[in-house]
């Protein structure tokens, strides 16, 4: 696990500092308002709690392969359990609460990464490899919007697979990383959370895009 340390001026100030190691197969880094960051470790079903400073300590056991995780502006942590096929979010007590497990009467393939908007919106990527693939009862890739109310809405149904998500600082575009394409599609946002303007933003990247952020000036 790395941490990028040190806000840089250019990209030719990063430090790029080892901060933990160990892990089998590490995922889903995301960071608290309290000052520590989580991350998944998928083969373990463990999600850990890292303090700068402090070595990382087991968060919660039995994940169900957790993978991309996020804070909502409560402190509330949400996981995507690909493993366990459901997006969960868990209160700061510990009490779990699932959010979604099936789409129109179907099991999800495998929730990858998610984004929560400030208004409690959650956006997931619902790709699946390897044995999940085999598994899938959807016969489609998709993103998906989970209302504010509980409704989901696949806002995408695609069959190449999305991986990484995020949004912009104003809230008002998403970003997805489609992994077999390599490109990121964005699509507008507007106040109730709808989505509209499905465009492709960056093409032939040099690889294959995953996890994605946004930082401060967009």
């Amino acid at each position: 696990l790395g941490a990028a340390l040190c806000w840089p001026q250019s990209l030719d100030h990063y430090r790029v500092e080892k901060v933990a190691t160990g892990y089998r197969f590490t995922e889903g880094p995301a960071w608290s308002r309290d000052g520590y960051m989580v991350f998944s470790d998928l083969p373990s079903q463990r999600i850990y709690k890292w303090t700068p400073g402090s070595p990382p300590e087991i968060l919660r056991e039995g994940s169900g392969r957790g993978n991309g995780n996020a804070f909502d502006s409560a402190g509330r942590l949400y996981t995507c359990e690909g493993g366990a096929r459901r997006v969960v979010r868990a209160e700061k007590q510990g009490r779990i609460e699932a959010l979604a497990d099936s789409f129109e009467g179907k099991k999800l393939n495998s929730p990858n990464d998610l984004v929560v908007r400030r208004d409690e919106q959650v956006f997931f990527t619902d790709p699946a490899y390897g044995s999940a693939d085999d598994a899938r009862e959807l016969d489609f890739y998709g993103v998906y919007r989970i209302a504010a109310r509980g409704k989901l809405e696949a806002i995408a149904r695609w069959k190449t697979r999305p991986n990484g998500i995020a949004m912009s600082p104003d809230q008002r575009t998403l970003y997805v990383a489609n992994s077999d394409e390599r490109t990121i599609t964005a699509w507008d946002l507007d106040r109730g959370g709808a989505v509209s303007n499905e465009r492709v933003v960056v093409r032939g990247i040099d690889g294959t895009p995953d996890g994605i952020k946004v930082d401060g000036k967009g």
